[in-house]
Parts: structure tokens; sequence; C-alpha cells
């Protein structure tokens, strides 16, 4: 798979991004805690910027009105509708196309038809964003990209 350099490591500061095209392709590079991670620049959603979002912590709740923000996984917000992916892997974790402000009774069943995540405890969503692998060469951020 061809290698394409795409900045000098210290060019991407901690918490910074650079959008880059490759192969034809927009490319959000991320730097976050000196791990890189590099996603398609098209939402899953709308085809928006999504690399042009927020970069925002993961937050678990325990219990109504509890919550602790786990800045150790991130999730890049969409910019045009809020839409929320994975940084890491590019997963989402909310499909807008199911919720609704409409009345539902409710009862309490196993969750036996359900898999969720063993880290998060969460089902993932549909939608995937396309992810690139990267890496640090001799102070140089490299993207692998198939042509």
């Amino acid at each position: 798979m061809p290698r394409y350099v795409v900045a000098e490591a210290g060019e991407i500061p901690d918490g910074g991004r650079r959008v880059v095209t490759v192969a034809g392709r927009e490319i959000g590079i991320f730097n976050v805690g000196g791990r890189f991670y590099a996603l398609r620049n098209r939402c899953a959603h709308q085809g928006g910027p999504v690399c042009e979002g927020d970069l925002l912590g993961w937050i678990r709740s325990d219990l109504p009105g509890h919550y602790a923000v786990d800045g150790s996984r991130r999730l890049l917000e969409c910019p045009w509708h809020g839409w929320e992916f994975e940084l890491e892997t590019g997963r989402s974790w909310f499909d807008p196309a199911r919720t609704r402000v409409r009345r539902y009774d409710v009862e309490v069943e196993a969750g036996a038809g359900l898999t969720p995540d063993p880290a998060t405890g969460l089902v993932p969503g549909p939608f995937v964003l396309e992810t690139y692998p990267v890496e640090v060469d001799r102070q140089y951020v490299v993207v692998e990209v198939d042509a």
C-alpha cells in the first residue's frame, strides 16, 4: 500500500489537526496526546466536512444526573448536524434516523439480542467513517492509502 508523508510530527500540536488531500481524498490527521489518527473528511450522514468538527471527550453516566468525562477516548462531531464518530475507529454511536419525540410504552427486558461493546456497554451505531493507518516515521507523519 502506498505511503504518503503529510506533515512533520511537530507541525500538528497535541489537540491539533490538519486536513490534507492524499490520492484524491481529503483526510483529517489528528494528534491526541501524541497519538495520531487519520479519518476521511466526509461524514457518513450527508458528506459534510466531519474533520472540521469539534473533538469531544467520551461521557459516561451510571445514573441520571451523574456523569464523568473520559478524555482518553475522543469523539469527532460533524459540524453540519452533530453526528459523532469515535476518533480511533470511525464508528458512530448515534443514529439520528431513529430519534423521535414521541411517547412509547416501556418495559424492562433482558438484552439477549444486543451485543454491547465490552469496554463501554454501548451498542455501536450502523455508520463507520473510513480510517487509515498512520504512524510517525523519523518525525514525519505518514498515512497509508491504497491508490
